[in-house]
Formats: structure tokens, sequence, C-alpha cells
């Protein structure tokens, strides 16, 4: 089953923060870090195969060979089921269980 993947307002901040942070210094690892990380959520459309998430109703999938985490939900919008990437999340942020971090 081939479900939508959309993304919040946060997850693309995060992504942007994210790679506008490694562009400063090497754009062409900026562009990897970006298309490992679309590549990823696109999979997430396939085939969810993350664990359940820190924050509930959520789930989170590592992005192979990064730091970075996407949290993701399942939802429902007018009988289609479509994943929506919630956050992208370097992996050493403080991350408390129930909250998003800073």
């Amino acid at each position: 089953m081939n479900r939508p993947v959309r993304w919040s307002i946060e997850a693309l901040d995060d992504l942007a923060d994210q790679v506008s942070y490694i562009a400063r210094d090497n754009p062409a690892a900026a562009r990897r870090v970006a298309d490992a990380i679309d590549r990823t959520a696109w999979a997430l459309g396939e085939m969810p195969t993350g664990r359940p998430g820190r924050v509930t109703g959520t789930y989170e999938k590592s992005v192979t060979r990064l730091p970075y985490i996407l949290a993701y939900a399942i939802t429902q919008a007018g009988g289609e089921e479509a994943v929506a990437i919630v956050r992208v999340i370097h992996t050493s942020r403080d991350w408390p269980a129930e909250n998003w971090p800073d």
C-alpha cells in the first residue's frame, strides 16, 4: 500500500534548519543529507517501519547512516491513510518523552 507522505510545517522548518547549518561548511554534504532524509520519508509511504515514538501517537524512523530521526504519524483524511512527517530531529538533541525538542 502506497500512502501519501505529508510534511508538517515544523518538520519542514527542522529540515531547513539542519540543511542550512550543514551548508555553511559543505553545500554538497547538505544536499546529500536532505536527499537521504527525503528518501527515508518517501520510503515510509511504502512501508512505515518505525518504532513507537516518544510522543504518544507517533513513530520514529532513523535515517540510515545519519544522526537524524523522522518522527511521524499515520493519519486518516477522507478515508485515505497517509504518513505525516511531524519532526526531523538530530539524535544529539535532548528529547524527553511526550515533548518535542526545543
